[in-house]
C-alpha cells in the first residue's frame, strides 16, 4: 500500500509535466460549441488561422506560452460545453467580405477602381507585444493612427521578422508560429500558411510579395552563415552557387533572381494562374538594413523591427531592397507600365500600355542627358557636352561679407524638408523618346534638355548662380533642363536655345509617388508630435525632442527621407564594379525607370526653388546666405533661432515666398547653430559651413 507521501510525490510529478490538450477533434468541437471561428481564435492566440487549423487537425501542437493559454481556453469551454450535452450557442455571424480582384492574367477583365486603397496589418502604429522578460518601455506617441482595413487575403500584414525559436513577429503586434527548419520550408510556409502580403497600390499593378526578415540566429538555424564575407562591395555580395542553401532552393524547384542569394534575396516560381509565388527575404546580419537609412533598427528587438518595417510598408511600400530600390519600386507600383485592354479582333483581354506610365520597355536618353560612359554617347562619338543639373554645393566668397555680417554672433542652418519630394509635386516630365530640334523657340511647358548661353546674365555675387551646382557664373553655352531656363525667363532675361532634345508626350508621372511619400512623411512626423497646427515656436520645440518621443517611428521618418533621395538617384544609376568598360551596357539600363532626364528635372526644380527663396529673402530681409549644400542653407543671425531672421508680417504670420518653418515638404526646420567665427573660418578654408552646421559631417546625397 503506497504511503500518502509517495502518492503526493507522484501527483506533483504529473502536475509538473507539460500541459496536455484534448484530442484535435475535441478542440474543434469545443470551439464550434462556443460559436468562435478559427480566424477569431487565431487573433486571440496571436497566431494565424492556418496554425489554428493545424491544431485542430493534428498537424502541429502549440508551444509555450501559447500552449498554456490554449489549454486554459479549452478547459473553460469544456466546463461550459461538456461532450454529453448539445450546445445551443448560435453559429457566428460573419460579415460578408468584398471580393478582392486578383492581378491581371490575360483573359480577365480589368478591375474598376483606379487606385486600390492600401490595406495592411491592423493597428500599424500599435506598439508590439514584447516577448516575456522584456522590460523596455516606450513613451506614448502624440497621435495614434486609425487601424487600416485588413485585406482578407493578407490577414497578418505585409511582413514578419523571424527569430530562431520559430516566432515570426508581424505588424500590429501579432506573433506567428513558423515551424520551418530550411529556406525552402520557410518559403512554403510563407506562401501557404503565414497570411502575409499586401494589396497592390494601383488596379493595374501587382500585390506586394510577403517579406520575411531573418535575425542572425534565425539565419544560422536555417543553414545560412551569420555574416556574408567577401572583398567586393557589400551590396554585391552573395552566397556562392555551390552553397548548401542555394542547392536546397534549386532542388526544391525554386529560383533566385539574378542578384542571387544576398542580403535581399527573392525566391520565386513562375506564377500559376492568378497566384504569384514569390517571397522576399532580408538577412539582418548581412546588413540588409543600412544604418544610414534605418538608424538603430538592426539592433532593435524583433517585435520592434517588425513595427518599424510594418509602418513603413503600410505608408510607403513593403521593402524590396535598399530604400533607394524601394523608392524606385514605388514609382512602378503606383504607375504600372501595362494594363488590361480588349483586343477588338478577338475580344480577349491583352496587355497594353498604361497611359501616364513610362511603359514596359527601356528608352535611350538624349546624348546630353546620358552619362559619358553610356553606349549612346560612346557609340555616337558625342562631344556636345552634358546636362549638369545637380544639387547646390556653394560657399560664398568671404570678400563679399560686410562688417555688419561679420559682427553677428551666430550662423544658423535651415534644412528644407524633403526638397526633392517638394520638387516632384505637379512636375511634368517626358513620357516619350526625345526628338532633336535646332534653334527651337523656348517653351517653359515642354520638358527636355536645351543648349543655351546664359553667361551674360548678371547676378548678385552674394547669391549662388541658379544655373550651376557650384553657384559660379556660366562661361558659355551649356545644356540646361527646362526649369532652369524657365527661371532665367522668370528673372527677366530672354532665352534663345541653340538646340534641344524635347519630348512630345508628357505627364505628371511622379504625382502619385509624391502624394504617397508626402502623406507618409507628414503622418509620421505627426505621430512624433510634430503637427501642422503648431506655431513656429511650438514647431521648433517639438522638432528638438521628436526623436526621443518614439525612436522606432523616428527611424521610419529617416527611411522615408532616404526613399525620396534614393529613388530619385536610381533614375540615373551608374555602372558599378571594377570590370566595367565604357560603352558597355549595365543592368540598370534595362529598366524603363532608368530616366536621367526625370532626375535632372527634379533636381533642377529643387535648385530653382532654393534660389527663388534666397532671392525673396534678400528682398524681404536684406540677408544673404553664407553657404548652401543641397537642401541646407546657412544664414548669419543675431540670435540662435530662425525666428531671429525669418520674415514675418505685422500680423505675426510668416511671409510667403521666403523660407518658412513647418512639417510639410518644402518648408524648413532648424538644422544647427554655430558661431559666426566658426563659419567664417571654414569659408576661408574653402569648406562648406552647411556641411558641418549640425555638428558633424553631413552626407551629401546628390541623387546618385
Amino acid at each position: 500500500m503506497a504511503s500518502e507521501e509517495e502518492l503526493f510525490a507522484s501527483v506533483d510529478a504529473l502536475l509538473e509535466e507539460e500541459p496536455q490538450l484534448p484530442p484535435p477533434a475535441e478542440r474543434a468541437r469545443l470551439r464550434e460549441a462556443a460559436g468562435i471561428t478559427q480566424a477569431r481564435l487565431a487573433v486571440a492566440l496571436k497566431t494565424s488561422t492556418q496554425t489554428v487549423k493545424n491544431y485542430e487537425n493534428g498537424r502541429s501542437e502549440p508551444k509555450s506560452p501559447r500552449l498554456e493559454a490554449y489549454q486554459r481556453l479549452l478547459k473553460g469551454w469544456a466546463a461550459k460545453y461538456p461532450a454529453h450535452t448539445s450546445s445551443a450557442a448560435p453559429a457566428p455571424v460573419v460579415a460578408p467580405q468584398p471580393e478582392v480582384p486578383g492581378t491581371f492574367t490575360g483573359s480577365a477583365a480589368p478591375e474598376q477602381a483606379e487606385v486600390a486603397a492600401p490595406v495592411q496589418a491592423p493597428a500599424a502604429l500599435a506598439a508590439p507585444e514584447r516577448p516575456a522578460g522584456s522590460a523596455t518601455s516606450r513613451r506614448p506617441v502624440a497621435k495614434k493612427a486609425a487601424a487600416p482595413a485588413v485585406d482578407p487575403r493578407f490577414p497578418h500584414g505585409p511582413l514578419a521578422v523571424l527569430d530562431s525559436d520559430g516566432s515570426a513577429y508581424g505588424a500590429g503586434g501579432i506573433v506567428l508560429d513558423c515551424p520551418a527548419t530550411t529556406i525552402p520550408e520557410l518559403v512554403e510556409w510563407t506562401l501557404r500558411e503565414s497570411g502575409l502580403g499586401a494589396a497592390k497600390l494601383n488596379r493595374y499593378g501587382k500585390d506586394s510579395d510577403p517579406l520575411i526578415v531573418l535575425t542572425a540566429s534565425a539565419a544560422v538555424k536555417l543553414g545560412l552563415p551569420e555574416r556574408l564575407e567577401g572583398h567586393e562591395q557589400r551590396r554585391s555580395l552573395r552566397l556562392p552557387e555551390d552553397h548548401p542553401v542555394v542547392k536546397q532552393v534549386m532542388k526544391a524547384k525554386w529560383q533566385l533572381t539574378q542578384r542571387g542569394f544576398g542580403p535581399w534575396a527573392r525566391i520565386y516560381r513562375k506564377a500559376q494562374g492568378r497566384e504569384r509565388q514569390c517571397v522576399q527575404l532580408a538577412i539582418l546580419s548581412w546588413d540588409a538594413l543600412d544604418e544610414r537609412s534605418w538608424p538603430g533598427v538592426s539592433e532593435m528587438e524583433s517585435a520592434d523591427i517588425a513595427r518599424v518595417l510594418g509602418v513603413y510598408a503600410s505608408r510607403v511600400i513593403t521593402p524590396r531592397g535598399s530604400t533607394a530600390v524601394s523608392g524606385l519600386e514605388l514609382m512602378t507600383a503606383l504607375r504600372p507600365p501595362t494594363k488590361a485592354v480588349r483586343d477588338e479582333e478577338t475580344g480577349n483581354w491583352v496587355s497594353g500600355y498604361n497611359a501616364g506610365s513610362l511603359g514596359a520597355e527601356p528608352m535611350d536618353p538624349a546624348p546630353p542627358e546620358a552619362a559619358p560612359e553610356h553606349p549612346v554617347v560612346v557609340n555616337s562619338g558625342w562631344t556636345g557636352g552634358f546636362l549638369n543639373e545637380e544639387a547646390y554645393q556653394w560657399v560664398r566668397s568671404v570678400q563679399t561679407l560686410s562688417d555688419e555680417e561679420c559682427t553677428l554672433p551666430f550662423a544658423v542652418g535651415l534644412d528644407l524638408n524633403t526638397a526633392f519630394l517638394a520638387a516632384a509635386a505637379r512636375l511634368v516630365v517626358g513620357l516619350s523618346a526625345p526628338d532633336h530640334f535646332h534653334a527651337p523657340r523656348f517653351n517653359p511647358k515642354i520638358p527636355g534638355s536645351w543648349l543655351a548661353d546664359v553667361s551674360h546674365i548678371e547676378l548678385d555675387p552674394r547669391l549662388p548662380s541658379p544655373f550651376t551646382p557650384d553657384g559660379t557664373r556660366p562661361t558659355g553655352p551649356a545644356w540646361y533642363q527646362t526649369h532652369t531656363l524657365a527661371y532665367a525667363q522668370e528673372l527677366g532675361h530672354d532665352v534663345h536655345p541653340i538646340e534641344a532634345y524635347l519630348r512630345r508626350e508628357t505627364g505628371a508621372y511622379l504625382d502619385p509617388w509624391h502624394d504617397r511619400l508626402k502623406n507618409a512623411y507628414v503622418d509620421t512626423l505627426a505621430d512624433l508630435g510634430v503637427t501642422k497646427d503648431l506655431t513656429d515656436v511650438e514647431f521648433l520645440a517639438a522638432m528638438e525632442q521628436h526623436k526621443q518621443n518614439d525612436p522606432a517611428l523616428a527611424a521610419v521618418l529617416v527611411a522615408i527621407k532616404a526613399t525620396v533621395k534614393g529613388g530619385i538617384g536610381k533614375l540615373r544609376e551608374r555602372p558599378q564594379g571594377k570590370s566595367y568598360k565604357e560603352g558597355e551596357t549595365w543592368p540598370a539600363l534595362s529598366r524603363p525607370t532608368w530616366r536621367p532626364d526625370i532626375r535632372a528635372a527634379v533636381i533642377s526644380k529643387a535648385r530653382v526653388n532654393m534660389h527663388r527663396k534666397l532671392n525673396n529673402m534678400v528682398k524681404m530681409t536684406g540677408l544673404y546666405p553664407l553657404a548652401v549644400l543641397s537642401d541646407c542653407v546657412v544664414y548669419p543671425s543675431a540670435g540662435e533661432s530662425p525666428l531671429d531672421f525669418l520674415p514675418y508680417a505685422a500680423s505675426g504670420k510668416p511671409q510667403p515666398g521666403a523660407f518658412r518653418l513647418g512639417p510639410t515638404p518644402g518648408l524648413a526646420k532648424l538644422e544647427g547653430v554655430q558661431s559666426m567665427l566658426w563659419a567664417v573660418d571654414l569659408m576661408e578654408k574653402g569648406l562648406n559651413p552647411a556641411r558641418h552646421i549640425k555638428g558633424g559631417d553631413a552626407v551629401l546625397d546628390e541623387g546618385e
